[in-house]
């Protein structure tokens, strides 16, 4: 099982996404305090997920499962942000996050087997779905009868990636488990299954753009 969340070493997260839950997982950027103020390694005055990006453009070829060459990258840089690209081990379908507790509640009530779910501080929502099916999601919102792009409903595929507990992005907080990781959720569902709870809580919403690439529920 992932250790509990606060007081946890990032070194000792990423090793356990790697070992225990077989994930890969990357080092990214990380924070800087300058009188008091949290600034991105990547030095960018504008960084808009400041401490959680990739820190070089090849970032998918570093995602390793190997335990070893993460203690090694970590050890590097203790501070690097914990980043999981999704399309190998996982996809993931990214939500504001008022919709998400609606969904999530709904789920439950109907008895949908979910994976683990993130919260981000920048309110927003992330659900862990089989890898390979978010390409699906379009066309399954459009049978529906939503326009995808009316929903702020995102899914992450192939080539992108999310930042995973417990790495902190600027001075918003930390990204936090919803529903952790546990031997009884380690089958994923698939990103269909939850479409539908998903897509009638995201269609209550105002629509916003969603995140490029996810960066991450309040501070903890």
């Amino acid at each position: 099982m992932i250790p509990q969340q606060r007081g946890e070493q990032l070194l000792d997260c990423a090793v356990r996404y790697a070992d225990e839950r077989h994930w890969d997982v990357f080092p990214g950027t990380w924070l800087r305090i300058v009188d008091g103020i949290a600034h991105c390694s990547c030095q960018t005055p504008s960084c808009a997920a400041p401490g959680a990006h990739p820190s070089r453009p090849d970032w998918a070829d570093q995602a390793t499962g190997s335990a070893a060459s993460v203690r090694l990258a970590w050890g590097r840089q203790p501070r690097a942000s914990i980043l999981l690209p999704t399309g190998r081990t996982f996809d993931a379908l990214d939500v504001p996050e008022s919709a998400g507790f609606l969904a999530l509640a709904r789920m439950e009530r109907m008895g949908i087997t979910l994976g683990p779910v993130t919260c981000t501080p920048d309110r927003r929502m992330v659900f862990f779905v089989l890898p390979g099916t978010a390409a699906r999601v379009p066309g399954a919102v459009r049978a529906l009868g939503w326009a995808p792009d009316s929903i702020d409903l995102v899914a992450h595929g192939e080539g992108h990636y999310i930042a995973a507990p417990p790495t902190r992005i600027g001075g918003r907080g930390a990204v936090q488990w919803v529903r952790r990781p546990t031997v009884a959720n380690r089958w994923l569902p698939d990103a269909e299954e939850l479409l539908s709870a998903l897509a009638y809580a995201c269609g209550r919403e105002p629509r916003t753009d969603g995140p490029a690439a996810p960066e991450s529920c309040a501070a903890s």
